[in-house]
């Protein structure tokens, strides 16, 4: 018992030391004040998991900066499809609120409208929350040959988020007035705003599927299919449109965009997910955080010493939490349901 208390006695204080240091770090300032790209905040994996939270309310409510969402495209009933693996079905805790009272209440298994309906809800129940981040991953991408594709999904996002979704435009906007050229030179001049300004927001990101990555049939994939969006978007005057930033996915040392092909596609990507493990295994995060990049860490418990998946003790995780914004992740990803004193945890990035 006397070690068990001071393995935990000892995790606490590291954590604690750290967080004192990255506050001293960063100015004093406290992380409301700091734009959000210099934060780390926490994420819940799969929230829509019925088996996880009995409704999507009840993940908002731990205080958590991140939900992530799978949809599938049916391109039979023209439905975007929120499941783990079911392609035709709805599986998930989301309910379709139109009022706060409704949150917790009715049946569930409703499609992706109706869980940013109850993200949307929440976020006027709650103005001074968020930003929250909305991960979703397109389980077998878009299908827009079937009218559901990237231009769809902004359609969709903009009918049941409305004014709370922070835009690619919105990062783009100067100040002053005008905007810059691409993504990637608004994000390098450190133009996010500060997250108390971002207060009641969400700021939805894509990443691809893993049926669409393993599908050898899928020849163009969810990142590449929307940062081409962007791009003729921008060309077209009507950036103002997009609603998604799209993610490069899995970590890789060096700058993972130059493995497009297409050099004008990779100034829209400012938002990288991947393995925890892997950035912390030869990867110099660095690179995130002085280009003022967000950086999604998956699977947080992996890393060396892996603690565990869904139930780690408070200490265990924050002290995770803390060592993974030292290593400049923006979102630390993982699947602690339990513990609402880790997932509402941010602290100043690196």
């Amino acid at each position: 018992m006397n070690l068990r208390r001071t393995a935990a006695a000892a995790a606490l204080a590291a954590a604690l030391t750290a967080t004192t240091q990255l506050g001293a770090a960063a100015g004093a300032a406290t992380p409301a004040e700091l734009p959000f790209a210099s934060t780390s905040s926490v994420g819940i994996h799969n929230t829509y998991d019925p088996a996880a939270f009995g409704f999507l309310a009840q993940a908002l409510d731990t205080g958590t900066s991140m939900i992530e969402l799978d949809a599938w495209t049916d391109t039979v009933t023209k439905e975007w499809k929120v499941s783990h693996s079911n392609p035709l079905g709805n599986s998930n805790n989301c309910v379709n609120a139109s009022s706060p009272a409704q949150l917790y209440t009715g049946g569930a298994n409703k499609n992706l409208e109706s869980c940013l309906d109850d993200v949307r809800v929440w976020l006027a129940a709650h103005p001074a929350a968020g930003p929250l981040t909305v991960k979703l991953e397109l389980k077998g991408g878009f299908a827009a040959n079937s009218g559901m594709g990237p231009a769809q999904l902004d359609a969709l996002i903009a009918a049941h988020l409305g004014s709370a979704a922070f835009r690619p435009a919105d990062l783009l906007a100067k100040p002053g007035g005008g905007s810059y050229p691409t993504l990637d030179d608004a994000a390098r001049a450190g133009n996010w705003p500060g997250r108390s300004s971002l207060a009641g927001r969400a700021i939805v990101y894509v990443i691809p599927g893993t049926v669409e990555e393993g599908n050898p049939f899928d020849t163009l994939h969810t990142d590449v299919e929307y940062a081409r969006h962007l791009r003729d978007l921008a060309a077209a005057g009507r950036i103002g449109d997009a609603r998604v930033f799209p993610a490069v996915h899995g970590a890789a040392a060096g700058d993972p965009r130059t493995g497009y092909p297409e050099t004008d596609i990779r100034p829209w990507f400012v938002v990288f997910d991947g393995d925890a493990a892997a950035y912390l295994n030869g990867v110099d995060t660095s690179w995130y955080g002085t280009r003022h990049y967000l950086l999604s860490m998956t699977d947080a418990q992996n890393v060396a010493p892996a603690i565990s998946a869904t139930d780690p003790t408070a200490d265990q995780a924050r002290a995770r939490v803390v060592q993974l914004a030292g290593a400049h992740a923006t979102l630390v990803s993982a699947d602690w349901r339990h513990l609402p004193e880790v997932q509402s945890m941010v602290l100043p990035r690196g």
